[in-house]
């Protein structure tokens, strides 16, 4: 027993697939036994593992209609699933950044082939799909603004200017969703606004600056405005969580952090990067001395769960050593570093079986609430983000921050 969680409780989880099989039952204990217990390697080694675990996450969608995609994940119930619009969409990003790090160019035809497929699911009205091959699947504004950023690394990057045209339009679309007051209501989860689709604001301020359209980077800014409102004197945000009813998952409190982070950047703005480097700095204090972070947070920074949201420590991460660098805060680069070595603990790089050997789970133990008995393809993602953040610090994936001034001036 681990956690108040014994062998029979697990087994009793809403779980539709049956009957439990061995695959499932060897990684259960794996954690039972020994949570958190691979030894880590060196970042290459780590970053390899992902990376080809990802690349796998594509190839298994080959001759099927989403072929091109990455798989969003696999899991204990359904195996590999369908390609996933909205995170296919910024690991084009990873790819890209991989391929000059890895010295491995066939990962940039990868993404080529992620562009080619998410350009061909756009919608006339320039939103993208939030999901694929569900029947009466409807946009959703944070996928949208996800995608945005493959966009702007395929133009900003690769030069392809029928990107540029995609993130304008699906800017366009954002801006005609906005309510008065700057948040989305329409076309969100549960139709109430969330704080994390600042991150999705950030792409949004960053198409408007590299194409010269006005109107989306004040629509970038009431957003980010009204965003502020939601912060607390501890720093934690309120409407951040998938549900009003509950604790905001690490994930989502990461996603309103780097959205803050990278707009106070773009515009130079105190009142964004002090959001986020306030929000960090609460995060810090929460970062137990191996890594590791509860999987959900209430307001000051009162751990919620007995679990970690491992996709959330990955970004978190990011924000620490990102604010390192452009927020004035040197001291947070060690909070990072922990960060990654708890996640490389969980991966197993030597595992037999290939749905597993490389990738992240959503949650450490398996069990815990966030992506449950999955590995999702946004968990790799933002560790392979990490990671190459910290082998070299000008080869940050998201282009969208560093590139985006040089856009604007060269078509403004």
């Amino acid at each position: 027993m681990r956690g108040g969680v014994n062998l029979a409780t697990l087994l009793s989880l809403p779980f539709r697939f049956k009957p439990w099989r061995p695959r499932h039952l060897r990684l259960i204990m794996n954690d039972l036994m020994r949570p958190a217990a691979e030894k880590p390697r060196s970042h290459q080694m780590h970053l390899v593992g992902v990376i080809d675990w990802l690349c796998r996450a594509q190839d298994v969608r080959e001759n099927q209609l989403d072929a091109g995609g990455v798989s969003a994940g696999w899991s204990f119930e359904d195996g590999w699933l369908p390609s996933y619009p909205e995170t296919t969409g910024y690991i084009i990003e990873t790819f890209l950044a991989a391929a000059n790090i890895l010295d491995r160019p066939e990962l940039v035809s990868r993404a080529q082939r992620m562009i080619d497929w998410e350009l061909s699911i756009q919608l006339q009205d320039g939103a993208f799909p939030g999901h694929f091959g569900e029947a009466g699947s409807q946009p959703v504004i944070f996928n949208t603004g996800q995608i945005m950023h493959g966009m702007l690394a395929g133009y900003l990057l690769l030069g392809r200017k029928e990107c540029l045209e995609a993130a304008v339009k699906a800017g366009w679309w954002l801006t005609r969703q906005q309510e008065a007051d700057g948040c989305w209501r329409r076309f969100e989860h549960n139709d109430v606004p969330h704080v994390y689709n600042t991150r999705g604001t950030w792409a949004l301020l960053a198409t408007g600056l590299i194409a010269n359209e006005r109107e989306l980077t004040q629509a970038a800014r009431r957003n980010l405005d009204w965003a502020l409102t939601q912060q607390t004197q501890s720093g934690w945000f309120s409407t951040n969580a998938f549900t009003s009813d509950k604790a905001p998952f690490t994930h989502t409190i990461a996603y309103a952090i780097r959205g803050f982070l990278e707009s106070g950047v773009l515009l130079g703005d105190e009142r964004y990067l002090s959001a986020a480097l306030v929000a960090a700095r609460g995060m810090a204090r929460a970062q137990r001395a191996d890594g590791w972070l509860a999987g959900t947070y209430a307001d000051n920074w009162e751990p919620r769960a007995t679990y970690s949201c491992l996709t959330g420590v990955a970004q978190m991460s990011l924000n620490w050593t990102r604010l390192a660098q452009d927020g004035g805060a040197p001291e947070l680069r060690e909070h990072a570093r922990r960060a990654i070595e708890y996640v490389k603990r969980t991966q197993r790089l030597d595992d037999a079986d290939n749905a597993v050997k490389g990738g992240i789970a959503g949650s450490s133990p398996i069990w815990g609430d966030y992506s449950r008995f999955e590995y999702p393809n946004w968990a790799a993602k933002f560790f392979a983000d990490a990671l190459m953040m910290d082998m070299k610090d000008e080869a940050i994936p998201p282009v969208a921050t560093r590139l985006a001034n040089q856009g604007a001036q060269s078509h403004g």
